[in-house]
């Protein structure tokens, strides 16, 4: 596996997932649909797992679209622009989500297995490395 990040940077990566996750409980206690609602979708993205059970290659790209930036950004962006609560909660929290999973060490995964991510290893794949 290739592309993985160490040292300084991968500790930077994983402040920056703090980062994310405290501005936008921030922003979500000004902005949001209440406690219960950030609870109870707060590890929906954590769905997208179901795509291993199809293999690795189906479920890292499964992974990577809920855990990517760039849809939980466009949610934000559009509920904002719509003037929509709705939609600027469900971005809010689905950025808190990717911070926590940042945070973590929870990267984006490469095909070659869930372990596998572009902040490390992770689980049994770096028990076995």
């Amino acid at each position: 596996m290739t592309g993985a990040t160490s040292g300084g940077v991968k500790a930077l990566l994983r402040i920056e997932g703090v980062c994310v996750l405290l501005a936008t409980a921030m922003a979500y206690s000004k902005f949001g649909l209440g406690w219960k609602t950030f609870a109870i979708f707060f590890f929906t993205p954590d769905i997208s797992f179901l795509g291993y059970l199809a293999g690795p290659a189906i479920g890292a790209i499964s992974y990577n679209t809920a855990h990517s930036y760039a849809g939980a950004v466009l949610a934000l962006v559009a509920g904002v622009w719509l003037s929509n609560p709705l939609v600027v909660g469900t971005g809010l929290i689905w950025c808190a989500h990717l911070g926590f999973d940042r945070a973590l060490g929870y990267g984006l995964k490469y095909s070659a297995g869930f372990g596998f991510t572009h902040l490390g290893l992770i689980g049994r794949a770096r028990e076995d490395a």
